[in-house]
């Protein structure tokens, strides 16, 4: 099995605050109701629709996700940035001769056109999956590490049997992150292709870090 590692994209590869932030403000303005989207884009990582029933009725929560969607390729993609060292990640582990997938929650038609839109190449896309339900795509394709910025992209790596390798780019802080169990963390991507380079040499000390 080549060495396969996966990224969750949201906080961890990309800087999806203001897309998202724009997006919310579109859909309230659409539906004339309020949502707080500063607060709404300081707890991203679970799925859209865990959001959306702190703004909206549960019965209407379906109808807001699929219009959301509908509007947020036009207003969210061109206003996402990479998050720093999001592509030198990405090659360092193709010149290791590795493979890169990404799992994550975002509906999964909009996580390809963000990576397009990036010139972000990972081999796998896997999207709508969240926390241990990641682990159902890491293990069909053989991920020994997945990298993410949230509690939750930690349980779905520990569940995997995958190393958990934790960014402290997101919504959850470093001690957070150790807490839940990730077996390194980082303070971005930027260290990441140093760290893929010691854990090629001695997993054991490299995943200690």
């Amino acid at each position: 099995m080549p060495l396969t590692i996966g990224f969750d994209l949201d906080m961890t590869l990309i800087d999806s605050r203001p897309g998202i932030r724009a997006c919310y403000l579109a859909l309230a303005e659409r539906t004339g109701t309020y949502i707080d989207a500063d607060l709404a884009v300081t707890r991203l990582g679970p799925p859209l629709v865990e959001e959306l029933v702190n703004w909206f009725p549960a019965e209407q929560v379906p109808a807001m996700a699929d219009l959301y969607r509908e509007m947020y390729p036009s207003i969210a993609v061109a206003a996402t940035p990479a998050m720093a060292g999001a592509g030198e990640a990405i090659e360092a582990v193709r010149a290791a001769g590795g493979r890169t997938m990404v799992v994550t929650a975002k509906y999964e038609p909009s996580a390809k056109l963000h990576l397009a839109h990036l010139g972000l190449e990972p081999e796998v896309v896997v999207g709508d999956l969240w926390a241990e339900q990641k682990a159902e795509a890491l293990r069909e394709f053989g991920a020994s590490v997945y990298v993410g910025d949230h509690v939750g992209d930690v349980r779905g790596a520990r569940t995997a049997g995958a190393l958990s390798v934790a960014v402290a780019t997101g919504p959850c802080d470093a001690d957070e992150l150790r807490a839940a169990g990730a077996d390194v963390v980082l303070d971005d991507l930027t260290a990441f292709p140093a760290w893929l380079t010691a854990y090629r040499e001695a997993p054991g000390a490299a995943s200690r870090a």
